[in-house]
């Protein structure tokens, strides 16, 4: 294959989509939705089978624990994809929505328009969730889009762009409006990423190397986030019950994803009474600890070192470390977040307020585990990622955040003088 000359026609034909895909009805976009969510369904045991062999093709190549859960598509994570594409189907329309309307001196009259970005490229790795979660989205949002997911997943992927091509057919629109990659050749992932003439957005799904070398490579805007190194503090005035269902939650509910608790922090008062049965808890699940001195001289664990601060394990290890107060608390968090998502558990109601002020992360929460930092969980349908940048899209990226805004006009026969 020559990837150049695939990738171009990929990109042409996503062009010429995005603005069929713009033009959609939202009576059309949830049609095609919810024929998809048939097409899986009645295509179940062709994608479970799909799923098996690159389970199967992946243990044989050595992928690691954490990628291959990534990768497993589960009955409860086949139903979720289903139910991903209902809720989107369920979920107001952003397109066409004008907001900020009022009349200017001159006598026109002024407003927003919520309108697509037009073609949106998507790299992934392993989950093939994410090709349900990214093309639903892109799609309700009006957006075309390119799903490049990892060779890891090819297999399933392609059986599920078999019944997302379905679900557009059914819904009268065009199958290049959402188009999944046909090769696991690198280099298609170099093409896609400067091509600004046919894509108007990337958005990466990966490991840090994935990530990074997107950012640095690409000539097409991205929205990202590198890590998820994500803190969960226990205050001297939480409720210990709370605390220790919080952090055991973030931490354990799953290894292998963004929103995983990474480091907990715990304040000096309430250390020696909380970390003994946290550390029995972590052990009984086979999480190994690492621990400042403070945290050592409590519970057993190896010594925590300034990497480790520094570290998204994705995996069952954790970094403890005791602290003073709040402030310190908040000083760690500002040397080593990856501005993803950070938790306080507290009763003092104005010391939470003062954590969700000034803890500058995407998601910041109290008295909830980290794990909730999620497109599903935060009513999006589903996410096409997390945004740890500042501009345009911050936290899940859901409907919203695949759109722009532009000025409209409204005026009669107005004139500038």
């Amino acid at each position: 294959m020559n990837v150049k000359a695939y990738m171009a026609e990929v990109g042409r034909k996503a062009r010429e989509a995005s603005r069929a895909i713009a033009a959609a009805t939202t009576g059309d976009k949830n049609r095609a939705l919810l024929a998809t969510a048939e097409a899986l369904q009645a295509s179940k045991a062709e994608l479970m089978a799909a799923n098996a062999e690159d389970l199967q093709a992946g243990r044989e190549n050595g992928l690691d624990d954490a990628l291959l859960d990534r990768l497993e598509i589960t009955p409860a994570g086949f139903e979720g994809m289903i139910e991903g594409l209902r809720q989107v189907a369920s979920l107001p329309d952003p397109c066409g929505e004008i907001t900020d309307m009022s009349f200017r001196p001159s006598g026109i009259q002024l407003g927003k328009m919520r309108v697509p970005l037009g073609v949106v490229g998507i790299i992934y790795e392993s989950r093939p969730n994410v090709t349900i979660d990214a093309a639903s989205l892109c799609l309700k949002s009006g957006n075309a889009t390119i799903l490049r997911g990892g060779s890891e997943a090819f297999r399933s992927n392609q059986a599920i762009a078999r019944c997302i091509a379905q679900g557009l057919a059914e819904a009268g629109l065009p199958e290049s409006a959402v188009q999944i990659i046909e090769t696991t050749d690198r280099a298609a992932v170099g093409e896609l990423i400067t091509m600004p003439e046919f894509v108007d957005v990337i958005v990466p799904r990966g490991g840090k190397g994935l990530i990074e070398r997107i950012s640095n490579d690409a000539r097409v805007p991205v929205i990202k986030h590198l890590d998820g190194i994500c803190h969960v503090y226990i205050d001297d005035k939480a409720d210990l019950e709370k605390a220790f269902n919080i952090a055991l939650n973030a931490k354990t509910h799953r290894y292998g994803v963004c929103n995983a608790m990474e480091t907990l922090l715990v304040n000096a008062a309430v250390a020696p009474e909380i970390l003994p049965r946290l550390a029995k808890a972590y052990g009984d699940k086979g999480v190994e600890l690492r621990g400042c001195e403070r945290t050592r001289a409590i519970i057993e664990a190896e010594v925590a070192t300034e990497e480790d601060w520094a570290t998204e394990y994705l995996a069952p290890v954790l970094s403890i470390r005791v602290v003073d107060d709040m402030a310190q608390a908040m000083d760690h968090i500002a040397q080593y977040s990856s501005g993803h998502t950070e938790a306080i558990v507290t009763e003092d109601y104005t010391r939470a307020r003062q954590f969700l002020a000034q803890v500058d992360s995407s998601s910041v929460m109290v008295n909830a585990s980290t794990r909730f930092a999620d497109g599903f969980e935060y009513g999006l349908g589903a996410e096409i990622g997390i945004s740890t940048d500042k501009i345009h899209a911050r936290g899940p990226v859901g409907l919203e955040g695949l759109t722009s805004q532009k000025y409209v006009v409204f005026g009669d026969g107005h004139i500038r003088n």
